[in-house]
């Protein structure tokens, strides 16, 4: 699996306990807010509201703020924003591949926020369709690897329409067409198996190789972008190995830290 996997989940726990948690809430509760207005406020009879609940949920959002998000999507109760999905595409440093999924109620700001963020990082706009080809929508599943090896997630998930499972190192990322990602998420539920999020992604089908050098200039984009109130979700079709993505990664958080030093 591509090392963008890697880095997303790393990424995803790292926000659920930085001063970026504000804005990760913010867009969870947004998911929930567009499931429910899509598909109805029961969570029961509709399989992507009860999945942004799980993520909202397994990342500490108040359950008062999930309820209201719910309440305003499905009309209940007053204050929800017509939220729109744009993908906008790019190539990053190194010629990386880089889809921006945004869910916004301002679309200039949104394609403003994109391309400066895009420019002022060694990345460009591409027009649509010159990107997404290069990636495909999957069901992904998130199980945390805490007393589990990858024969006791695979033999939960086998017969219920799984592709693949990967391990990315203290999590099972399972992979599933988009149609087959209830079906999965189920049979995880009925083997006891414990899992952090269930959504369909965009899985790169082809996959650039970086050093370090070229992993923290994306890295460095990709942050940018993933900055932006607008932008829910960035996928890249960039690989890596674990010892390039810590170096990387070590660097990306030691530039920020000398842009926004502590107050003692």
């Amino acid at each position: 699996m591509s090392g963008h996997s890697k880095w997303a989940t790393t990424k995803h726990k790292k926000a659920a306990i930085d001063a970026k948690r504000g804005k990760l809430f913010a867009k969870l509760i947004k998911n929930i807010e567009v499931a429910a207005r899509t598909g109805g406020g029961d969570p029961d009879g509709n399989p992507t509201l009860y999945d942004a609940i799980q993520k909202a949920r397994k990342n500490s959002v108040p359950l008062d703020n999930i309820d209201r998000a719910v309440k305003r999507g499905s009309g209940a109760e007053s204050g929800g924003s017509n939220w729109e999905t744009i993908m906008y595409e790019g190539y990053g440093p190194n010629g990386v591949a880089v889809l921006v999924e945004c869910l916004t109620d301002n679309r200039n700001r949104a394609a403003g926020e994109v391309r400066v963020a895009m420019s002022r990082n060694g990345g460009s706009m591409a027009d649509p369709g010159s990107v997404s080809y290069l990636f495909t929508r999957k069901g992904v599943i998130l199980v945390p690897a805490a007393g589990l090896n990858e024969d006791d997630v695979l033999m939960a998930v086998l017969d219920a329409g799984a592709e693949e499972v990967s391990d990315l190192g203290g999590t099972f990322e399972i992979t599933s067409e988009p149609t087959d990602l209830v079906g999965v998420r189920t049979a995880l539920q009925e083997a006891g198996l414990d899992y952090d999020s269930a959504e369909v992604q965009f899985v790169p089908s082809v996959t650039v190789p970086l050093d370090v050098e070229g992993a923290t200039k994306i890295f460095r984009l990709l942050e940018a972008l993933e900055d932006s109130d607008d932008v829910q979700n960035v996928y890249a079709n960039f690989d890596v190995s674990d010892e390039v993505m810590e170096q990387a990664d070590a660097s990306t958080s030691r530039n920020a830290s000398d842009r926004c030093p502590a107050i003692a």
